[in-house]
């Protein structure tokens, strides 16, 4: 069974490249550095938001909290079960 994590933080309004930033030097290295993991995006979106999609077989691994400083609210995590590959 194969799950999808996603990951979601909006920084400080002007601070998207520095969040962008913290989740490439810290959080993608820890992702994968985890085990079970099928593999690992990370994007980029209006309004300073980073999302981190993670698949994984069996249970998600953890994804580290950003500094408080560079958050507008609290980070939002999903998972998902996949049922279909097209």
């Amino acid at each position: 069974m194969t799950l999808a994590a996603m990951w979601e933080a909006r920084a400080v309004d002007g601070r998207g490249s520095e969040l962008h930033a913290w989740a490439r030097e810290f959080a993608l290295p820890e992702v994968r550095g985890a085990a079970g993991l099928e593999r690992v995006e990370l994007f980029t979106a209006p309004g300073d938001r980073v999302l981190l999609i993670a698949l994984w077989a069996g249970e998600p691994g953890p994804v580290p909290e950003p500094p408080a400083g560079l958050l507008a609210r609290p980070v939002h995590r999903w998972t998902f079960t996949r049922t279909d590959v097209g």
